[in-house]
């Protein structure tokens, strides 16, 4: 008999949680049946339509009481089940000659260090749950590179490297911790940025994401639906010996 996907009781923990991949996740397990706490920066809170039954929290990474806050927010839980440390940022195409470096410290506090608080902070809480699950975002550039994306792609190897050590400090506590390597996905995010780059010279927007498209394997791009649904499986019960384990959802990429 097929077993359905029943997060009834558990509490999960999604920061960035208000809008673009964690918005699409909380929802995902929201209607599993988890109980949805989120943190978002302040400004994407004070516009996002959140659940009136949601925990929501404002969490700027870039302030110097980032830690404490974050702390704070996961010590308001009961218990906690399922964390997806989701917060990052991607930043502006650069070659190694034209690193800024200002730029390379913001990023990485975000993308890195901001999980690593997450972590930390989670770490007491999950250990106590009898089906503790940490799912991390990462990136197809958490395993492979492109041009001028040197920054991106450093931060997101740092978050396999945290993916993997965290699974092996957590794993004797029950705690399972894997990670999501999404290809390129068709965001609010990722429009915007393929718009401008049209506006100075780039393809059109429905050229640029057909090309992408053509890439794959499915000969489509995955969608956000997609990575949800993987970060559900990660955080379910049918992922129950599964850790350590950074999963590709790219419909294939050559």
């Amino acid at each position: 008999m097929a077993r359905e996907i029943n997060l009834k009781g558990r509490q999960a923990f999604v920061t960035g949680g208000a809008r673009g991949l964690g918005r699409r996740i909380a929802d995902r397990l929201c209607e599993a049946g988890a109980s949805i706490a989120i943190t978002d920066h302040p400004d994407a809170l004070a516009v996002a339509e959140i659940p009136a039954d949601w925990k929501s929290a404002p969490l700027d990474l870039l302030t110097g009481d980032a830690e404490p806050t974050l702390t704070s927010a996961v010590s308001k839980l009961d218990r906690l089940d399922i964390l997806i440390a989701n917060a990052g940022v991607v930043p502006p195409w650069r070659g190694v000659a034209e690193l800024d470096m200002v730029e390379w410290e913001t990023v990485f506090r975000i993308n890195v260090t901001g999980m690593a608080m997450a972590l930390k902070a989670s770490a007491p809480l999950l250990g106590e749950s009898e089906k503790g699950a940490v799912v991390l975002m990462a990136s197809i550039n958490a395993y492979r590179a492109h041009p001028s994306q040197i920054l991106y792609s450093a931060s997101k190897h740092a978050v396999l490297g945290l993916m993997r050590a965290a699974a092996l400090d957590l794993g004797r506590s029950g705690v399972r911790v894997n990670a999501l390597a999404p290809g390129p996905i068709a965001t609010a995010a990722l429009k915007t940025r393929v718009a401008n780059r049209h506006e100075t010279g780039g393809p059109a927007p429905a050229d640029a994401f057909r090309a992408l498209a053509d890439e794959t394997a499915l000969g489509r791009m995955a969608t956000e639906d997609d990575v949800a649904d993987a970060a559900l499986y990660l955080a379910s019960d049918l992922s129950g010996a599964i850790t350590g384990t950074l999963l590709p959802v790219e419909s294939g990429l050559a």
